[in-house]
């Protein structure tokens, strides 16, 4: 089960996202499932096509399987995804619970 607190150590594809803040201005209110993820970008089905998001430059809100919505900021995703899965967070996540 994913956690809120635990999200950022766990598979993002197939969770509900949407891009709450961007440095490109037209990367927010993107929304849809992440369908693949490489070390610096998240890459989400949305009803217009396949989008891709850097990591780094977004801040993200997943809706987990249980319905919360999490708010994460894209530099704690950063990293090759089976890597970022083992280890521990070196920097604290910062979520929100909304």
């Amino acid at each position: 089960m994913i956690s809120e607190k635990d999200l950022v150590r766990h598979e993002l594809i197939g969770l509900k996202v949407e891009v709450i803040r961007a440095r490109n201005r037209y990367l927010i209110g993107i929304r849809g499932k992440v369908v693949d993820e490489t070390k610096h970008l998240l890459k989400i089905e949305t009803k217009r096509g396949e989008k891709k998001v850097l990591k780094a430059h977004a801040i993200f809100k997943f809706t987990l399987p249980s319905g919360k919505k999490v708010i994460v900021n894209g530099l704690t995703l950063i990293g090759r995804p089976e890597e970022r899965v083992k280890m521990k967070p070196r920097v604290r996540s910062r979520w929100l619970e909304i």
